[in-house]
């Protein structure tokens, strides 16, 4: 801004001379200034181009000062939209006795993440992880990861071999669980056959015998299929039954043989840390806003259990596991140490509506004049 503003009166400064010969180097000579560095009275030229560089230097400063002033205003407004959705002390949402027994509660947190390195198929970072935080990880445990990616990777190289040798061996565990995914590989491997024209006509007629085992639950597939043989020699891509060759049929047979997999080696489809983490981000507005209304209305001992919310947190249909059971009475969901007890009547209620309704060592029931001993409650699960 000096540079700017500057006069004619200032070029006695040798600073100054030496920006401008910096800046003016390029229209002239070095000699010109070294002349004028020693006095030399400035010629009209000069004072001409002098004049001249200055305004340009004034004109670059001012368009430097102003997009700096766009940039900065971006900036500022980043950073206010950081403070304002994002909050520092998300520790303090819960009870400090969650972390209680930290080192139980640190080996519990790198379980999960081995847990989830290993279903997501990054089995040399989960072996990495283990040795560092010198966790003991049996091969049993292992085991099932490491089949599960194995087969996956092969059917993402459109390698079916593996996946229908996994399925054959497990078959009677598939068909109790009603399990389509034998009948989906075979009928994968008949397209891919199909998709090789009419020079693999006699073979993929020979495989449809495969098919054999299926016909009473999968029959109007079969017949398709069957259909398709028609149209083998004009090419199926130019057919009705083109859509046998959608590339989709790929990625549906992963989905169904981690599903199915994941059932039949007693795992989740979804490893529990992705599922922490999905439903904590749901769940964390609501409790931050619940943790600012129980500071301000100064009434702390509201939430003081470690293993329960203080109100309830909807997370959708995704995160539904099992039943659970919310007492008729008290109006609160059951837990662990308030378990659903069910009366003779057959009625069902909290232990702790059950202690409170008590009167003179008897039970009268709330929703039936029957009366009972409150020990005859036996403690049902759902």
């Amino acid at each position: 801004m000096i540079l700017a503003h500057c006069s004619l009166d200032l070029l006695g400064s040798t600073n100054f001379f030496f920006i401008v010969e910096m800046a003016l180097s390029p229209l002239c000579p070095y000699s010109t200034f070294s002349a004028a560095l020693q006095g030399t009275p400035l010629s009209a030229t000069l004072s001409l181009v002098m004049s001249q560089c200055c305004r340009k230097i004034k004109d670059t400063v001012q368009k430097l000062a102003s997009d700096h002033k766009d940039i900065h205003s971006s900036v500022s407004r980043v950073g206010k939209a950081i403070d304002r959705n994002f909050d520092s002390e998300i520790c303090g949402v819960v009870s400090d006795a969650v972390w209680d027994a930290r080192e139980q509660q640190q080996q519990i947190l790198q379980m999960a993440i081995v847990e989830h390195l290993y279903q997501q198929g990054m089995l040399s970072v989960a072996e990495e992880l283990c040795q560092e935080s010198t966790l003991n990880v049996d091969l049993d445990f292992k085991q099932p990861f490491l089949e599960l990616n194995r087969i996956l990777e092969a059917l993402h190289e459109h390698d079916l071999g593996p996946a229908l040798e996994w399925a054959v061996s497990h078959r009677q565990r598939l068909l109790e669980l009603n399990s389509s995914l034998e009948f989906k590989l075979h009928r994968l491997h008949f397209i891919r056959l199909l998709a090789g024209g009419p020079e693999k006509q006699l073979e993929a007629l020979s495989y449809a015998r495969h098919f054999q085992p299926f016909a009473q639950l999968h029959q109007r597939e079969i017949q398709v299929m069957m259909g398709s043989l028609v149209y083998l020699r004009l090419g199926l891509e130019k057919s009705p039954y083109c859509h046998l060759l959608d590339n989709s049929h790929w990625a549906e047979i992963c989905e169904t043989f981690t599903r199915d997999a994941c059932s039949l080696l007693g795992l989740s489809v979804e490893s529990p840390l992705s599922v922490s983490f999905a439903s904590g981000c749901v769940a964390l507005p609501v409790l931050m806003n619940i943790k600012a209304v129980i500071e301000q209305r100064q009434c702390t001992g509201v939430w003081s259990h470690k293993d329960e919310l203080p109100i309830e947190i909807e997370l959708g249909m995704k995160c539904w596991y099992h039943s659970v059971f919310a007492c008729p009475i008290l109006r609160q969901q059951t837990s662990d140490s308030n378990p659903p007890i069910k009366l003779i009547c057959g009625h069902v209620i909290s232990r702790d509506a059950l202690n409170k309704l008590i009167n003179g060592g008897k039970l009268k029931c709330p929703y039936c004049p029957m009366e009972q001993n409150p020990a005859d409650g036996k403690r049902i699960i759902f």
